[in-house]
């Protein structure tokens, strides 16, 4: 299983479309169902700051979103509008879960 976290702010008047950029791409991941891929994304306090949560348990899986419009469309349009504060890539480790993730 690979985890990966991501986040970033964006300036405040791009907040709101980024919210809908992930929506959509959500909406297609759902009808994708790929039940090897996991993805989560939140907002924080400020309402501009974003951390995503990518769970893959194989490699295929991981590549699906690649293939998404949505998150080619989510992905340049967040590039385009200059973000506060970047996007910063972590690859983590699970330690445990209270539940079953694949």
């Amino acid at each position: 299983m690979k985890a990966t976290k991501v986040e970033y702010t964006v300036k405040s008047e791009f907040a709101k479309q980024n919210a809908e950029n992930i929506s959509k791409m959500m909406n297609d991941l759902r009808e994708i169902n790929n039940t090897d891929l996991k993805y989560s994304s939140f907002l924080k306090e400020d309402k501009k700051s974003f951390v995503h949560f990518v769970l893959s348990n194989t490699e295929e899986a991981e590549k699906t979103l690649n293939t998404l419009d949505s998150f080619k469309k989510f992905q340049t349009e967040l590039k385009a509008s200059s973000p506060e504060i970047p996007p910063k890539v972590e690859h983590i480790n699970l330690v445990g879960s209270s539940y079953d993730i694949f």
